[in-house]
């Protein structure tokens, strides 16, 4: 489905990729042709309370995710606390519910059973090459057990689970409870707004939903043989069960509200049985849809569905001896990497299928983690290709190549069709698209396809015009001089250079490469501190900087706010803050593991920012970081204490590689920072155990499960320590900053350009004056007793240049100039002066 212009190229239609409606209109392709059925509104009362309480999503910890590998069910579900909980359709960036779960209720007022609090859930792999799940669900107090396998309908956009509920002593129904299927939609990314009303299909009821124009029934193979629906706290099934064991409110439709609807399953639930959700652009496509999965041969469906990840795991490359737990969390990392990839828009993955905190974060955070962040992007797509699936990293640069913008850059994040949801500006997030492309070129999986001119050339030239500067750094929350960020940035302008070369575009190769080595000289004076203060550490890469580290402002003036934290607790020295970005500077070929800055700021960082736990050791993002869980358990409300991140403890172990020692401790750490369905978390818990939030040292906290970067991290730092070397390491990068491939008699070079206005430079060295409009440089070097009018030499992209050789200047003396703009043909209006030293 990519699309082309006719050229061989993806198109470079700027922001939408696919047309979706503002509710997600299903792709026409995915359709499934269905008969006509009677579907008819079941007569009876509405349901009161309007609109019903505020709604909230669920936990961010998931147990498992899944998917058909089919483009004809383009339907995602997760599962948390052994209950179905957000089901994505028609992409992969669209919840349609909060959750799917069984109430078991009796005569008694303690009769009361909820699924997901009440029983103790375990959760496995149903087949070990597949995202197919064995779910099995045991009361507390050993009642009964509720058993169910999990998938979507490789035919059709549904899900479908079969289930068993039966005594834990033997193969019967519980004596005395009533089993109740109790759902809560939340249709197109909402709590609010949702209608729920019953149908009747051939004396049938069905659970129907709907916001707009999406739509999705509930069947299930035991009828219905009474249901409800109703606002959440008021007339819902759930409140009406919790206070009198009986649905007592037979309501037919509640609108535009926080609705559930509720159903009692009729029949013997010991025997297996079939529910299925489906969705569909109308009542009667939503409806036909559940009823011809739920009524469908559950072993055909189960075996088709297996049969898909069975064909892409077949595929890929075993990385199985690289593991410590013989490839389990290998293969399912792989699957649920790929699993995280939309139907409409091939190549577009998401970050995450959860919404963190979402038990507490409510409709402010309907976007979640659903979204497409380019950093999360190229971490997903080099895992693929790290596995052997290129034609999955493919995909994705043609998909950055559509969702490029016309400056070269790409947003923040964005929804799978290209719409911007934050507006930040992230120089890495530039840079990571060209380094995927160098990496496919290097594994000979570009095809006939040629990303210069289309997507590298115009990434290389946005670098070099908004660096080294950075809006934002990949945490997302400051502007400044980053190592991860300049890392990058100088690794994709090399790559880029390597490009341009290939394409006879010379004065383009010697431009990114000139500006990336002026990075690189110059980053421990940009980002290096020697007035620092952690642990009694005081020489290391700061986290970020916004200004020179060693200059006379910075010992204890220059602060740097700190997100997340309580008010009045937002900053904090900016030589106090270190993070392990610098490490970056390793993995990606600037600087040596063993260079004497690299090894400082590791005992600095280890000093701050590494937790041990029983698993192995975790690392925070920095010091005084906010966004985590609060010391309380509680869930991040915009105010935290930041956590620790397994896909650190992965990034440790490249540097380990990179160092010379095994990083087969910290693979192992990884996969026990799992959860027990093997979702590795953005963050695990970091200190004492509070059992009653169930928050335990190393184990996942509510952030999010699963991390698509930690997976992806995960699966390379297998590759990595068996090829003996960081897979995603350019070759010429290293070679040109740690192999000592540039002559040293090359002069130093600083660029002064209007958001890096240099103040000072040296008298041994280049200046270069850098423009982005044709321009004459009117300049003088001894206070305008003589001047000088030169016109600026092209480099081509839009770029011009004027170089002043060493010598131009004496110590003591300055450079003094302005501008002629060619069009309009007119002056500058302002002097700028360099003193030189």
């Amino acid at each position: 489905m990519t699309t082309k212009n006719g050229t061989g190229e993806p198109s470079k239609t700027p922001g939408i990729v696919a047309s979706p409606g503002p509710f997600g209109e299903a792709n026409p392709e995915t359709q499934t042709h269905r008969p006509a059925i009677a579907v008819l509104p079941l007569e009876g009362p509405r349901a009161y309370g309007a609109p019903g309480t505020p709604p909230f999503w669920t936990t961010g910890k998931k147990q498992a995710i899944g998917t058909a590998r089919t483009d004809r069910s383009p339907v995602w579900f997760t599962v948390a606390n052994g209950i179905i909980t957000e089901v994505y359709y028609p992409r992969v960036d669209l919840a349609n519910t909060r959750d799917l779960q069984f109430l078991l209720v009796g005569d008694k007022a303690e009769d009361f059973y909820e699924e997901s609090k009440s029983t103790k859930s375990n959760v496995q792999l149903a087949d070990p090459r597949a995202l197919m799940w064995q779910i099995s669900n045991r009361a507390w107090d050993g009642r009964f057990i509720i058993d169910k396998q999990v998938l979507t309908d490789p035919d059709r956009p549904a899900l479908v689970m079969q289930v068993r509920i039966h005594t834990a002593d033997g193969p019967h129904a519980p004596q005395g409870l009533r089993p109740y299927l109790l759902f809560a939609p939340h249709v197109a990314d909402r709590g609010w707004e949702n209608d729920a009303c019953l149908k009747q299909v051939n004396n049938r009821l069905v659970l129907v939903a709907n916001r707009h124009d999406t739509f999705v029934a509930l069947v299930a193979s035991l009828p219905f043989e009474e249901a409800s629906a109703g606002y959440v706290g008021s007339s819902d099934g759930w409140t009406d069960l919790r206070n009198t064991g009986r649905l007592t409110n037979h309501f037919a439709s509640a609108t535009c509200g926080n609705v559930a609807l509720c159903g009692r399953v009729g029949g013997d639930p010991s025997e297996p049985f079939t529910v299925a959700l489906g969705f569909g652009q109308s009542a009667q496509d939503a409806v036909a849809t559940a009823i011809a999965s739920c009524d469908a041969d559950f072993e055909t469906l189960r075996n088709r569905y297996a049969d898909g990840w069975h064909q892409y795991c077949d595929g890929l490359i075993d990385l199985s001896r690289a593991a410590g737990d013989a490839g389990t969390l290998y293969y399912l990392s792989a699957m649920v990497i790929a699993a995280h990839e939309d139907r409409e828009n091939p190549g577009a993955h998401t970050a995450s299928l959860a919404i963190p905190w979402g038990d507490s974060a409510g409709e402010k955070n309907r976007a979640g983690y659903h979204l497409v962040w380019p950093r999360d992007l190229y971490h997903a797509a080099t895992a693929r290709l790290a596995a052997g699936d290129a034609e999955g990293a493919l995909s994705t640069l043609h998909y950055l190549a559509k969702t490029q913008r016309e400056d070269g850059s790409w947003p923040q994040n964005f929804w799978v069709f290209g719409e911007p949801y934050w507006h930040g500006l992230q120089l890495d997030e530039i840079a990571f698209p060209v380094l995927l492309a160098w990496q496919l070129r290097h594994a000979d999986a570009l095809g006939k396809w040629n990303p210069y001119p289309s997507l590298i050339a115009p990434a290389a030239c946005r670098i070099a015009r908004v660096g080294p500067v950075t809006q934002q750094e990949r945490w997302e929350e400051n502007s400044g001089y980053s190592p991860s960020t300049l890392a990058a940035a100088i690794a994709a302008l090399v790559c880029a250079a390597e490009f341009a070369t290939e394409e006879k575009d010379p004065d383009a190769a010697a431009y990114f490469l000139s500006v990336a080595d002026y990075w690189a000289d110059h980053l421990e004076e940009w980002t290096y501190t020697h007035y620092g203060s952690v642990q009694g550490q005081s020489e290391y890469y700061e986290r970020i900087a916004s200004v020179l580290p060693n200059s006379p402002n910075d010992v204890g003036r220059v602060f740097l706010p700190v997100a997340n934290l309580p008010p009045g607790v937002g900053s904090f020295e900016e030589c106090a803050v270190i993070d392990g970005g610098f490490l970056e500077l390793v993995r990606y070929g600037i600087r040596k593991a063993d260079d004497k800055h690299i090894v400082k700021s590791v005992a600095a960082y280890d000093a701050t920012c590494k937790v041990e736990t029983p698993y192995g050791p975790c690392w925070h993002r920095y010091t005084h970081d906010g966004y985590g869980q609060k010391d309380d358990g509680s869930g991040y409300d915009g105010t935290g204490v930041g956590r620790a991140w397994p896909l650190l403890t992965g990034e440790r172990g490249h540097y380990e590689l990179a160092v010379g020692h095994s990083p087969h401790p910290l693979v192992c750490a990884m996969e026990q920072f799992a959860t027990e369905g093997g979702m590795i978390p953005e963050q695990v818990w970091d200190t004492q155990d509070l059992p009653d939030k169930d928050l335990y040292l190393g184990r996942p906290t509510g952030s999010a499960a699963p991390l698509v970067w930690a997976h992806a991290e995960y699966v390379k730092l297998l590759r990595s320590q068996i090829d003996g070397a960081v897979f995603d390491c350019p070759p010429p990068v290293r070679a040109r900053y740690t192999s000592n491939e540039r002559s040293s008699a090359v002069p130093d070079l600083v660029i002064w350009k209007r958001n890096h206005k240099l103040r000072t430079a040296s008298k041994d060295g280049v200046v270069r004056i850098e423009v982005y409009d044709a321009a004459a440089l009117h300049w003088t070097r001894d206070g305008w007793r003589n001047a000088q009018h030169e016109p600026m030499k092209p480099m081509g992209h839009g770029v011009w240049i004027y170089d002043f050789p060493p010598g131009t200047c004496k110590a003591g003396g300055s450079l003094e100039f302005t501008f002629y703009w060619n069009d309009p043909g007119a002056w500058e209006g302002t002097n700028y002066v360099i003193a030189m030293h």
